[in-house]
């Protein structure tokens, strides 16, 4: 299993709005998305001058799937609206290793 975590820094102007709205657009891309296999959406409390505003865990079945993602149409929409509402995100794609 491929795992994709990002997170985002979102900028002051309307944040709490911003943040609620592509909260929502990320949770509909799992109905729109077939390769997308699952996705958690999480919004900070912490309000720690190192935290993130909001972070992204999805999982697919392969790399494939993950390439499959990121220029499908509908991600590429919301990809959109994230550019216009943030400052900085962070991306971390890896393998999920079976437990022993």
């Amino acid at each position: 299993m491929i795992v994709h975590i990002v997170m985002f820094k979102f900028k002051d102007e309307n944040k709490e709005k911003n943040i609620q709205e592509v909260k929502t657009r990320l949770n509909d891309l799992v109905s729109l998305i077939p390769e997308l296999q699952s996705l958690e959406v999480g919004i900070d409390f912490s309000n720690s001058q190192r935290a993130f505003d909001l972070s992204l865990y999805a999982t697919f079945i392969s790399k494939e799937d993950l390439k499959a993602y990121a220029v499908h149409e509908q991600h590429l929409k919301v990809v959109e609206l994230i550019k216009s509402v943030t400052l900085e995100s962070k991306v971390v794609d890896y393998v999920l290793e079976e437990s022993k």
